[in-house]
């Protein structure tokens, strides 16, 4: 023991510490409370412009029109306009400092709405072709893809794409996804869509999807481990996490990362608080995951929804297995020795 003590000391000298530095990390939580949302809601969306998280509609034992901006630099809130019209299950994003909020439930399935934050102000936009709710949008080039979703009630998942574009107002029909998804979570890398996870409508599924607007092409992709529905995504270093959601039993707190490179998932630390209907953003590398509900819910009202926010650091470790870096040349026999002796 002492001998193997003095190696690994030594080694420790003439290596340098950063070789060890993911070792340290390794017991470290990469999830962090932060100062809770003034408002609690589930079924909410969010969206970043400028660094700062906009957190709009949803439902607490009522339906919330109230938006709220996160600042993740100083940990604090601030109250903005209204949204116009009050919705859950719907979905926003940001295109050119302007955040569109669309679809949703109830009675407002098709409405779109935009955000602007500089000026603090909300205006009518062309509304959706198809009206849904618990569909999922993301942004490339301009232009917001609306994905999924389902009618509302009863009844089957939708599998519907519809294209729109912010400086036209105007919305086309693009190729639908190969799986009807509702509940299902969206994100970008590299010009291309993942639609992650969801409900066909009849069981949950782990479907991952790839989507081209480019090439108005699908691709099926690596299914999720665990299937979840209103689970949410988000992209750090061009990977896409996946957190939380209903599992079929329980509001999960399960994170799994995937990588669209090798088309792999990796199981990552779980969040501290499961929940689903809850919504996340990435702002400079970390990973901000907002309200929610521990219990699932069909209808709103959600009368156990919460304010938490949590803060997911997707770099530090255990991202990966801890590794030290090996030495090369005369270090390299003394190092083989130490691994073998231990």
């Amino acid at each position: 023991m002492k001998r193997n003590f003095i190696l690994s000391l030594t080694i420790l000298t003439l290596v340098g510490l950063p070789g060890l530095i993911p070792m340290n990390l390794a017991a470290q939580d990469p999830w962090v409370k932060k100062t809770d949302m003034p408002t609690p809601r589930a079924g909410h969306s969010t969206a970043v412009v400028n660094g700062k998280i906009y957190v709009i509609g949803g439902a607490g034992n009522a339906f919330v029109s109230a938006v709220e901006e996160y600042d993740p630099a100083t940990d604090t809130w601030t109250q903005r306009a209204n949204i116009p019209t009050p919705r859950v299950w719907f979905s926003t994003s940001a295109v050119n400092g302007k955040i569109y909020a669309i679809g949703g439930c109830c009675d407002i399935m098709s409405k779109v709405e935009e955000y602007d934050p500089a000026t603090d102000t909300w205006t009518k936009k062309a509304d959706m072709p198809t009206a849904r709710l618990g569909l999922s949008t993301s942004a490339v080039n301009g232009k917001i893809y609306a994905i999924g979703g389902g009618l509302g009630g009863p009844g089957p998942s939708v599998s519907t794409v519809e294209e729109y574009d912010p400086v036209t107002d105007t919305w086309t029909k693009r190729t639908d996804m190969p799986t009807p998804e509702e509940g299902v979570s969206t994100s970008a890398v590299n010009g291309r869509i993942y639609a992650i996870g969801g409900t066909d409508g009849t069981s949950i599924v782990p479907t991952v999807e790839e989507y081209d607007p480019a090439t108005d092409k699908w691709t099926k992709k690596a299914d999720m481990p665990t299937p979840r529905i209103y689970l949410y995504t988000s992209v750090v270093n061009g990977k896409i996490y996946a957190i939380g959601g209903y599992d079929g039993t329980r509001n999960a707190p399960t994170v799994e990362e995937y990588d669209p490179v090798t088309d792999t998932w990796t199981k990552k630390a779980d969040m501290p608080t499961g929940r689903a209907e809850f919504s996340t953003s990435a702002v400079n590398g970390y990973i901000y995951a907002i309200g929610g509900s521990p219990t699932f819910y069909n209808t709103p009202p959600f009368p156990a929804a919460v304010s938490s926010v949590e803060k997911y650091d997707a770099l530090l470790a255990p991202r990966r297995p801890p590794q030290a870096v090996e030495p090369k040349g005369k270090l390299a026999t003394l190092w083989g020795r130490l691994k073998v002796t231990n």
